[in-house]
C-alpha cells in the first residue's frame, strides 16, 4: 500500500534457544503492514536457502494461521465477569484401555466388562456401528473425500467406522481409527498441561503472563503486565491474531517456523481490544501458552504433554510432530486442500510440515485416543475436580449457544452441553465433544469445511457445520 512503511524484525539468535531472547521489533504503518528479513534455517531445516523465500515463507505463514488452525475468529459481546459453568458436570467416566485397530471399515474397540456389567446403552453395537457409519457417509455424500469416526461409551466401550476414500490416487479406504492432524484439539492438551501446573503451585490462573515471561509480549497496545494467563486460556487477552487472507498453502509446506516467529509476526499488529473486553478466537493465546509452559516446566512442550498427559493415558497414536516432521508415524488416510481455501480442486496435502501451528494446532492422533483424552479430563485422570470447575467457567462464543472455558469449548447440542474443543488445519477436519451421558465421540474428515461448497452453503445460511451436525447424531442419536 502507498502509505505503508516496513515493520523491521531484529532476529538476534537464529536457534531454538532463543525463544525467550528479547527481539527488536520496530513497528509503524497505520495498516500493519509488514515484511520480514531473511533468515538463516534452524537445524530441522538444514541446507534451505534463507533468502527471499524464508521471507515469504513468514508472510504465507502470518496469513494462515488467520483461520486455518481454528474453529473460527469469532467474537462476542464484553467480558465483565467470568459465568459459572453452563452445565452440570459430565457424568464420571471409569478407567479405560482402548486399541488402536486398523483393516476394517467398522469395528468393535472393546474393553474386558465386568462380569453381569451390560456393554450396551439402549442399542447393540452392531446398531451403534451401523447409525456411526451411516452419520459419517453423510459427510462423504457432501463432498468430502473421506471420513473416520469413534464413539466411546462411559465405561470406555467404543466402536469405529471409516467412510469414502482414505487415498483419492488408489481408492484405498481410510484406516479404521487412523492417524489425523487434530489441529486446534492441541489447544487442550496445553490447557490441561497449563492446568497442571496451577495445581502443582507453579502458576496462577490470574497472574499477569508477565510474570512468567518478562519482557517479551508487547507490541502496539499489547501490554504483558495487563494480560493473565486465564484470558490467554479464554481467548479474552487481546492479542493480535494474525489474519492478512488465506494464501496458497502448499507453497508453505515444507518450511519450519520456530514458536518466536510465529509469535513475533503477531505483535506486528496492534492488539485487538483491551484485556478481558470480549471473546475472540485468537491462535497466538497459545502460542503465548506453550512458551509459558516451556519457560515454567524447562522442557520442550511436546515432551511435557507427553510425559503428563500422553504416557499416563497409554495413547500409542497421539503426539507433536518434531521440528520438520512432516510425515505421519503411523496408518493414517490422506488429507486435502485447496490452493484457495475455498471450493474447488483438492490437492493431497498430506506430508506438510505443521511447526506453523505449534501449540495451537500441531498434534496428530486418533478418534479413539481423542476420545480417551477428552474423556479423561472429567473423570478426575488428569485433573483435581477443582481444575475441571475452573475450565469450565466459560464466556459466550456467539455460535448458537455455545461457550469458551479454558481450552474447552461447550457446544449446545440437541440432547444438551457437550464439552470439546474440534479442530481445522489443511486436510483434516475433527468435530469432537463429551456428552451430557459421559459418552465420547469423534468426528473427522479428511478436508476442511472451507473447502466444501455444501458445508460453505450450510453456514452462509446460517445453519451448522456438516461436521458438528454428525456430533450431534453420534451422541444424541438425532
Amino acid at each position: 500500500m502507498s502509505n505503508s512503511k516496513k515493520t523491521t524484525v531484529k532476529w538476534f539468535r537464529r536457534d531454538d534457544s532463543d525463544r525467550f531472547a528479547d527481539r527488536s521489533i520496530a513497528t509503524s504503518g497505520a495498516d500493519g503492514s509488514s515484511s520480514y528479513p531473511s533468515a538463516a534455517p534452524r537445524s530441522a531445516s538444514a541446507g534451505r536457502s534463507a533468502s527471499a523465500p524464508r521471507a515469504r515463507s513468514l508472510r504465507l505463514a502470518a496469513a494462515s494461521l488467520a483461520g486455518l488452525i481454528g474453529i473460527g475468529a469469532a467474537s462476542f459481546g464484553a467480558v465483565s465477569a467470568q459465568a459459572d459453568e453452563v452445565a452440570p458436570s459430565s457424568a464420571s467416566v471409569s478407567s479405560r484401555s482402548l486399541a488402536s485397530v486398523h483393516g476394517a471399515s467398522v469395528l468393535t474397540l472393546d474393553r474386558p466388562t465386568p462380569s453381569g456389567q451390560s456393554a450396551k446403552r439402549g442399542t447393540s453395537k452392531a446398531a451403534q456401528k451401523r447409525d456411526l457409519k451411516a452419520t459419517i457417509q453423510e459427510l462423504v455424500d457432501a463432498g468430502y473425500p473421506g471420513a473416520l469416526a469413534a464413539k466411546t461409551d462411559k465405561d470406555g466401550n467404543a466402536v469405529g467406522a471409516t467412510a469414502g476414500k482414505g487415498n483419492l490416487s488408489t481408492g484405498e479406504a481410510p484406516p479404521l481409527d487412523g492417524e489425523v492432524r487434530i489441529g486446534s484439539n492441541t489447544k487442550t492438551f496445553v490447557a490441561v498441561l497449563i492446568m497442571k501446573m496451577v495445581e502443582e503451585g507453579k502458576v496462577k490462573l490470574d497472574e499477569p503472563i508477565e510474570t512468567y515471561l518478562p519482557g517479551l509480549i508487547k507490541g502496539q497496545g499489547v501490554d504483558g503486565k495487563k494480560i493473565t494467563v486465564r484470558q490467554l486460556l479464554q481467548h479474552t487477552s487481546g492479542l493480535p491474531e494474525i489474519m492478512l487472507g488465506m494464501p496458497d498453502f502448499f507453497a508453505m509446506r515444507n518450511d519450519y517456523l520456530s514458536p518466536r516467529d510465529v509469535l513475533d509476526m503477531a505483535l506486528t499488529r496492534p492488539a485487538q481490544f483491551a484485556p478481558g473486553a470480549k471473546f475472540t478466537y485468537t491462535n497466538t493465546n497459545y502460542i503465548v501458552l506453550g512458551l509459558l509452559a516451556e519457560r515454567v516446566g524447562k522442557r520442550p512442550v511436546a515432551e511435557q504433554i507427553e510425559a503428563k498427559i500422553i504416557k499416563p493415558l497409554g495413547l500409542k497414536h497421539t503426539y507433536m510432530p518434531g521440528p520438520g516432521e512432516k510425515a505421519f508415524r503411523g496408518k493414517h488416510p490422506h488429507g486435502y486442500h485447496t490452493r484457495d481455501n475455498k471450493p474447488g480442486k483438492l490437492e493431497d496435502i498430506t506430508e506438510a510440515d505443521p511447526s506453523w501451528a505449534w501449540a495451537a494446532g500441531s498434534m496428530i492422533s486418533t478418534p479413539s485416543e481423542l476420545n480417551k483424552f477428552m474423556q479423561s479430563i472429567f473423570d478426575g485422570s488428569l485433573l483435581n475436580q477443582a481444575s475441571i470447575a475452573e475450565m469450565k467457567k466459560s464466556v459466550p462464543m456467539g455460535d448458537e449457544g455455545d461457550v469458551y472455558g479454558l481450552g474447552l469449548i461447550g457446544h449446545k447440542l440437541s440432547c444438551g452441553v457437550a464439552w470439546g474443543h474440534g479442530g481445522t488445519i489443511p486436510g483434516s477436519q475433527t468435530d469432537n465433544a463429551v456428552g451430557p451421558d459421559g459418552a465420547a465421540a469423534v468426528i473427522a474428515t479428511t478436508a476442511i469445511p472451507a473447502t466444501n461448497a455444501k458445508d460453505t452453503a450450510a453456514e452462509e445460511a446460517g445453519g451448522k457445520r456438516l461436521g458438528l451436525q454428525a456430533l450431534d447424531k453420534a451422541l444424541c442419536g438425532k
